[in-house]
């Protein structure tokens, strides 16, 4: 039997651009939103990958760690 997934796209997927206040300045950031897993790439050095849980919440599932207000900022920049 295959197993089938969710493939629909999810609310708020896509990529989204801004500028994020890390390690003391203003950098550049770029994140895609593919269903519960968001790729973060600030500054093309740091990568990062977080996870939506289903209550709402993100968190940090791989890559470069990063604090939680800069993952805290992410999530407000994509679901408001």
């Amino acid at each position: 039997m295959i197993d089938e997934k969710d493939t629909s796209p999810a609310a708020k997927d896509g990529k989204y651009e801004f500028e994020i206040h890390y390690s003391g300045r203003e950098v550049p950031c770029t994140v895609v939103k593919e269903q519960d897993k968001i790729t973060v790439c600030i500054e093309d050095n740091i990568k990062a990958e977080l996870t939506v849980l289903a209550d709402g919440n993100v968190i940090q599932t791989g890559g470069t760690d990063m604090p939680d207000s800069a993952v805290d900022y992410i999530k407000k920049r994509i679901f408001g």
